[in-house]
């Protein structure tokens, strides 16, 4: 409703005085006095005395109503309305009457302001993907390594398969030869960069974008999400453009967790069930979707999308995986010409990359569903140099955002070389890659961004690697306008000698 603007009052009066009319009401459309749409949601609208609009559904449900109670015609009766009058009088309640629609009238009536501003088309529609300007698959990677560190193959990946889906729905073809879509099932670890792979792509190409979460779909008539709630996220991110969400990316993150569930005599509401209702989206199927609501009901309009042109990315860390891929890389005898050991994949960091569309069923996604993902990629888990280049190397670094909150109280931030090869240490040990970097940062920043203020003379701090191991403290410069040496000369001194001398 944000892109509708309530028409002035002196307008209205303006409109229904004046005999311009056609020309006039051309701007503006009407909208329903029940269910407060606009007539290029519901339709058309009927025309009721003193200017009230009713839309189609509406006015249906409230003739259904009104017969089921319309006994013998009383409600056609004009004495009716006077006879009702006279029985609540006479029964003590003087104040009961039906609403009369005259009261309506004048300045102050409600079906006055009943207008909305209508929507403006474009002059001259151009179609808002045009095959010569979609970059091309190496310019897309070009834009990724900017933001996200390592991670080559699966960059690489995404770009053709976005850049071949863009090319299917700017050529819309129907010939002999239809493309299909290439939907994409992401596998990687926690932390190694599946949603801000995902948030990037969509940044770079302008298009809308929804994240959901697959923890909270269940099947149609249990609490919770219904599946098309995903596309009425896009519907919403794409300002309830219809033919702009047509061509947006849905990434469905945490997919690993509606995985058939084992050794349970229960019904699977929130795991079999959801990946059987989804098969109808990743494949293409013109669904109605609520519009600003997660389930459908009677008060909620609905929007009719098709999801043909609509690439669906599904990520998850899908834990316990590589012992499914252990297993199957370990079936052959355990004795002989062709014997393996055991534990030879223990320490394979990308045991992940060996994953077979057997795993993944095997893990609980049903063969459709798989079917229906063509494209499946997974994301190395980051080492040490890896750690160490997220820090520093990308755009908006973590670094990067902390020299410049000191920058605003004019002081300059460093990091020594072995301070971050600390952190990446620290961060390999929790385990939970690039999301253990921010925590490590935030604990030791703490008391530097606590005490930087208090002092003007600070000029610069140096992080070291004796302040992140907990055995020193870092290296304060003192601004040299302060004292008399030189810039070469700054005094330096750890933040503790600083505060016994103070």
């Amino acid at each position: 409703m944000d892109d509708f603007k309530e028409v002035d009052d002196k307008e209205l009066k303006k409109q229904n005085t004046s005999g311009q009319g056609s020309e006039e009401r051309g701007d503006y459309e009407d909208v329903c006095f029940i269910c407060r749409r606009p007539e290029s949601k519901a339709g058309k609208m009927f025309k009721l005395p003193n200017n009230i609009c009713v839309c189609n559904d509406c006015m249906h449900k409230t003739m259904e109503t009104v017969s089921q109670f319309d006994y013998q015609g009383m409600l056609n009766n004009p004495n009716f309305q006077n006879d009702l009058d006279q029985f609540s009088k006479q029964n003590g309640f003087p104040n009961i009457s039906f609403v009369n629609l005259a009261d309506l009238q004048g300045d102050g009536g409600i079906p006055n302001k009943q207008k909305l501003k209508r929507k403006k088309k474009k002059a001259g529609t151009q179609p808002v993907l045009d095959i010569h300007n979609i970059p091309a698959p190496h310019k897309i990677k070009a834009s990724l390594d900017e933001y996200v560190v390592g991670q080559e193959h699966a960059k690489k990946v995404i770009s053709v398969a976005v850049y071949n889906h863009y090319k299917r729905v700017a050529t819309n073809t129907m010939d002999e030869i239809e493309i299909e879509k290439s939907n994409m099932l992401m596998i990687g670890p926690t932390g190694s960069g599946k949603t801000y792979l995902v948030k990037t792509l969509a940044r770079l190409l302008d298009v809308p974008l929804a994240i959901a979460d697959a923890t909270s779909l269940t099947e149609a008539g249990y609490i919770g999400d219904d599946i098309e709630s995903v596309v009425s996220k896009l519907l919403a991110a794409a300002e309830n453009d219809v033919e702009k969400a047509e061509r947006g990316i849905v990434f469905i993150d945490e997919i690993d967790k509606i995985a058939k569930k084992k050794n349970t005599n229960t019904r699977d509401v929130s795991g079999e069930s959801v990946q059987q209702g989804m098969l109808k989206l990743l494949e293409g199927a013109e669904v109605e979707v609520p519009v600003g609501a997660n389930s459908k009901n009677a008060m909620v309009p609905l929007a009719t999308v098709n999801t043909r042109n609509i690439l669906f990315i599904c990520g998850g860390a899908f834990p316990d995986l590589e012992d499914i891929i252990k297993e199957r890389l370990t079936k052959t005898t355990s004795i002989g010409f062709n014997s393996e050991l055991k534990d030879k994949y223990d320490k394979d960091k990308n045991i992940l990359s060996k994953v077979t569309v057997e795993d993944i069923r095997k893990f609980g996604m049903i063969p459709e569903f798989i079917g229906r993902l063509p494209i499946i990629y997974t994301l190395e888990g980051l080492n040490k140099e890896m750690l160490v280049k997220v820090l520093k190397e990308p755009k908006n670094a973590i670094l990067k955002q902390y020299q410049k909150l000191l920058e605003l109280d004019e002081v300059k931030l460093e990091f020594a070389d072995d301070a971050l090869d600390a952190i990446a240490e620290k961060a390999l040990k929790r385990d939970t890659g690039a999301r253990a970097l921010r925590s490590i940062i935030e604990e030791f920043m703490l008391d530097i961004m606590y005490e930087i203020p208090k002092d003007d003379n600070i000029g610069r701090v140096t992080i070291t690697r004796e302040y992140i191991e907990g055995t020193g403290g870092p290296v304060i410069d003192i601004r040299s306008n302060q004292i008399s040496e030189p810039m070469e000369n700054l005094k330096e001194l750890p933040l503790q000698e600083m505060e016994e001398a103070e």
